[in-house]
């Protein structure tokens, strides 16, 4: 980070906002054409990072490529399938960062220009780790949300009572390192998923 020049600081911010933005706009429309309009209400529903950002997942994603932000507000309860709809709005933000990756490898491959190119490549790079660190199955992230829907739902209350103590977890995670070990498989049958349509 400290080796990054000025342009390289701004295309990384760029990254960064788009990830998130798409990300957690994903989610939100999602919920929105389902039949839930939570996250409308709440401000959700919007492209600015602004409304989606959390301070100590922007500082994590900026050191170390992945993190997370503020978890958009959902009631399930709204959709006419409770366990279709909580499916689709929990892949939605990933399906989402996928969509953008492919974008980004499409810009690079047929667009000749240092910028463009070097802001694609950051909007790549943060897409595709924003998506694979929310696969994780840990409470509030989307992997959690995945499982939550197959889980009984006394189960559910009882798990989402320790969900302050998964983002020690996470934050344990990612500052020893071990996340890496996690995130490597995930990340890399993502990327392999963006190149099928390149």
């Amino acid at each position: 980070m400290l080796s990054m020049n000025i342009g390289e600081i701004v295309a990384s911010l760029v990254g960064i906002a788009m990830a998130i933005s798409i990300h957690e706009f994903g989610h939100a429309y999602s919920a929105h054409l389902l039949g839930d309009d939570t996250a409308k209400a709440y401000g959700r529903m919007t492209l600015n990072p602004v409304r989606h950002v959390d301070p100590i997942g922007l500082l994590a994603m900026f050191i170390l490529k992945i993190g997370w932000a503020k978890p958009v507000p959902v009631n399930p309860n709204n959709f006419k399938n409770y366990k279709i709809g909580n499916l689709i709005v929990s892949l939605a933000g990933v399906f989402c960062n996928v969509l953008t990756a492919i974008l980004c490898v499409i810009i690079n491959k047929y667009v000749h220009m240092y910028a463009i190119n070097t802001i694609a490549g950051y909007v790549l790079l943060y897409s595709m780790g924003f998506a694979a660190f929310n696969l994780l199955p840990i409470p509030p992230l989307d992997g959690w949300g995945v499982i939550s829907t197959f889980v009984p739902y006394k189960w559910n209350e009882y798990l989402y009572k320790f969900e302050s103590m998964s983002y020690i977890i996470l934050l344990i995670a990612l500052f020893t390192g071990i996340y890496q070990i996690i995130l490597s498989p995930i990340y890399t049958v993502l990327l392999k998923i963006v190149y099928l349509f390149v």
